[in-house]
């Protein structure tokens, strides 16, 4: 053999003898290992979740279940909206994996799949003992960085298990506020339904009436000479049309609030909408009561035939009826933080409601009634 072959030979042992020193020493990395595509969550039953949270230790949103449904623990256990806890749930659950990264819990931090450093953080808890106390995981979803910035697609991994995978698809948007979880309007109440508003302000009460078309409005007992600034009286006139709140409060929690103003809308259907009103600093808090005024029984004689016009009348009743009924329960016990600029068309006085800004002299025979229902 040539002293050429040898050389190349002896180079060839070399490579190899250097090969081997590199694939030693990393073996504790990470590894790209292609799978199917696969669920990352499989076999969770919704209906076993007692818990949910969502967010890092300390700053969790959680959501309890009660009977069939969930509340807010972080806002004194308010309803939470089911159509977005089933939408966290659903997304979770959709979340599918690419290739298998690393098994490696040295490698967790640098992925940001550990849990103080995770970008989404979700767990499901279900009752520990046949009793319902106590709370054990079940399993929930790390999501880490991306694996290329911009792409969106990042690291995962569950939170019972130390394999992280590169996630098949971006990840939905996951809310991570406490009112993300809640219905923040109030009500939605459209102009051609309103029969009056009454605003009763300390030393002031004034009505309002709708107008021969939809965008004028009537301040009865208007004082002669005196003209009514029609665009801010419609904003006063439609202030229900969509209400909302920006933080909510069990009232025991606020009953040092003095709730001396009240907006009350009356419907051609007799339908009563009452929010009271409150200022603490630069803060408004509302509560809210509705009522159906129209006792009268909806019967049908026997052997009586009704037209179809007949049947609607009635229907609509009950529906109003039961409508007002579910909301005084729904609303009732609860304080809600409301936005200026929606507190603003609920307390106007009737000089604000003037041209000229200038008292008017309105003397509406109703008296403000300032019980609060407390009692």
């Amino acid at each position: 053999m040539s002293n050429r072959n040898l050389s190349l030979l002896g180079f060839a042992a070399a490579a190899m003898v250097a090969l081997a020193v590199v694939v030693a020493g990393i073996g504790d990395k990470p590894f790209a290992k292609k799978d199917q595509t696969a669920y990352l969550i499989q076999g969770l039953d919704p209906d076993q979740v007692a818990r949910i949270t969502i967010g890092k230790p300390g700053e969790e949103v959680i959501l309890n279940r009660r009977g069939a449904n969930f509340v807010v623990a972080n806002l004194d256990n308010y309803p939470a909206r089911t159509s977005e806890v089933n939408k966290l749930i659903t997304t979770c659950l959709d979340i599918q994996t690419a290739e298998l990264y690393t098994d490696n819990p040295a490698n967790h931090k640098d992925l940001g799949v550990t849990e103080p450093n995770a970008t989404v953080l979700v767990k499901f808890y279900k009752a520990a003992s046949a009793d319902k106390t106590g709370l054990s995981l079940i399993t929930g979803v790390i999501v880490g960085k991306e694996k290329q910035r911009g792409r969106g697609i990042g690291y995962i991994r569950r939170v019972d298990d130390n394999k992280v995978y590169v996630a098949a698809a971006q990840i939905p948007m996951i809310n991570k506020q406490a009112m993300d979880y809640v219905a923040q309007g109030l009500t939605s109440v459209k102009r051609e339904d309103i029969n009056s508003i009454t605003v009763s302000c300390p030393n002031d009460t004034y009505l309002l009436l709708p107008g021969d078309d939809d965008k004028t409005v009537i301040l009865e007992n208007l004082a002669e000479g005196k003209k009514l600034n029609n665009v801010i009286a419609n904003r006063v006139f439609t202030a229900l049309a969509n209400l909302s709140f920006e933080d909510v409060n069990a009232e025991s929690s606020k009953r040092g609030l003095l709730f001396d103003r009240r907006y009350l809308c009356r419907l051609k259907d007799t339908t009563v909408y009452s929010i009271w009103l409150a200022k603490d600093g630069d803060l408004w808090f509302a509560k809210c009561d509705a009522q159906f005024a129209d006792q009268t029984p909806v019967t049908k004689t026997q052997g009586e035939v009704e037209s179809d016009e007949q049947l609607k009348i009635k229907e609509a009743k009950l529906i109003a009826r039961d409508a007002a009924e579910e909301f005084s329960d729904t609303h009732k016990g609860w304080v809600y933080q409301i936005p200026d600029y929606m507190a603003a068309n609920l307390t106007k006085t009737s000089a604000e409601l003037l041209e000229s800004g200038q008292p008017q002299g309105a003397d509406v025979k109703e008296p403000m009634d300032t019980n609060t229902g407390d009692e």
